[in-house]
């Protein structure tokens, strides 16, 4: 997460302190006002610069606590891959796609069972099919093919088999 430094702000009396031991994902104001926020936390800072007598701390952050706990939904369903000696066929379809997406494969817009990979030495469109996955190598992309190179790879083979014959590219 990136931090904004205290400077950025202009708000004159306002910012009465910046307190030299935050925690490293908060910044805690002490502000002689009624805070702006809603809520307001306890801040765990011991030094303030300011001699004002009655201080409220407010806790500034870019993302809310449960935001930043929270995994992402791709990140659920990689959790729940089943093994990777396992048949494709005994993987649901969002771990297929939280899988492909962590390889780097993109999604195509247009259609949903189509996902596009770009790598330094081949580009690649692999189409999710009823009974196979195919992956055809583009003679576009970087590489010397002469023509499109298509493969088929059955729902039986073991995601990690097909993972390697995939990357392993044309």
């Amino acid at each position: 997460m990136s931090v904004i430094h205290p400077s950025k702000f202009i708000l004159g009396s306002f910012l009465s302190s910046i307190p030299i031991s935050a925690p490293p994902k908060f910044i805690c104001f002490s502000t002689p006002h009624a805070p702006l926020l809603q809520k307001s936390y306890p801040c765990s800072c011991s030094h303030h610069v300011s001699s004002f007598p009655r201080r409220t701390h407010v806790v500034v952050s870019s993302k809310s606590p449960e935001a930043e706990e929270l995994p992402t939904q791709e990140d659920e369903w990689l959790d729940k891959l089943p093994d990777k000696n396992k048949p494709l066929y005994s993987h649901s379809l969002p771990c297929i796609e939280a899988w492909l997406s962590s390889l780097g494969f993109q999604q195509s817009r247009e259609d949903r069972a189509v996902w596009l990979v770009e790598r330094s030495d081949w580009h690649a469109q692999l189409s999710l099919d009823i009974t196979d996955l195919y992956i055809r190598y583009l003679k576009s992309g970087p590489g010397n093919l002469e023509r499109d190179v298509e493969r088929r790879f059955s729902y039986a083979l073991s995601r990690q088999d097909i993972e390697n014959a995939i990357l392993g590219g044309p």
